[in-house]
């Protein structure tokens, strides 16, 4: 991986094809390696940008609060150091996902269209946000194995967690090597993200909505509402998965995104 200091963050990143520019962001609290089957199959056709958001991974950790709107300025910040000019397709799972929505509120000119996976558009409610700040400190005290424990059963589709346990038990590991404080300063800034249901309307770029079908935290039929929301969305349901779709259905996923970005002008 190579590293950009961004924003007073040292970020760590790859950068892999060469092509239209193609950016992979991942989810909490996870980092660049949930894309590594799209890494390699669009890297082939495409400049594939995949960093560890700050706190996460290799990159850098900021105490406190850490706003989808700041890993979004950070995004921008990046595509800048690495001299990025044309506009990109923006990737995000879940809280990827939030994070894409303030790229577009604030970065949209930089877009040349979106894709949506397994995420959601509304806010948290106040006993949501409550629970995430809560939770943020009690993973200061003891570590990521409580927010792991909390999390896992909800990640995976049954089928997967029976017939992949290897897929299982590697993100696990993904996500109890996270540094607590990345940890903490993302659940605090998830916990105050903006709604974004009310804007939809207004994404004029292309866009792609992916959702593992047995979803458990951005169902299928909230996805659904996204997608019917957002002008010049297509909506693909992925059998057989949950809310970890990229790496439960690899080839699935990597195929949708190859036509979707084929399609582009």
């Amino acid at each position: 991986m190579k590293t950009q200091t961004v924003n007073g963050a040292e970020l760590a990143y790859v950068d892999a094809g060469a092509g239209r520019p193609v950016v992979l962001v991942h989810g909490f609290p996870l980092d660049h390696s949930m894309w590594n089957a799209q890494i390699d199959a669009l890297s082939e056709d495409y400049r594939v940008i995949a960093p560890d958001l700050r706190g996460f991974g290799r990159s850098g950790v900021s105490e406190g609060t850490v706003t989808m709107q700041q890993f979004a300025d950070d995004l921008a910040g990046l595509l800048c150091a690495l001299q990025v000019d044309e506009p990109v397709v923006l990737c995000g799972l879940s809280m990827g996902g939030y994070v894409a929505w303030q790229f577009w509120r604030q970065h949209g000119w930089r877009l040349r269209g979106l894709i949506l996976c397994d995420t959601r558009a509304v806010s948290d409610t106040p006993e949501a946000a409550a629970a995430r700040r809560e939770m943020a400190q009690r993973v200061l005290r003891e570590g990521p194995a409580p927010l792991v424990a909390q999390m896992m059963p909800r990640l995976f589709a049954p089928s997967t967690a029976q017939d992949q346990p290897e897929l299982v038990e590697s993100l696990r590991g993904v996500m109890l090597k996270t540094d607590p404080r990345g940890i903490a300063a993302a659940a605090r800034g998830m916990a105050e993200r903006p709604e974004m249901v009310s804007q939809l309307n207004q994404i004029e770029c292309p866009a792609l909505v992916i959702v593992g079908e047995l979803d458990a935290i951005s169902t299928a039929e909230e996805m659904r509402a996204i997608a019917r929301a957002i002008p010049h969305a297509r909506l693909v349901e992925i059998a057989g998965c949950g809310h970890m779709s990229p790496l439960e259905r690899p080839a699935e996923v990597s195929a949708a995104m190859r036509e979707f970005l084929g399609g582009l002008a």
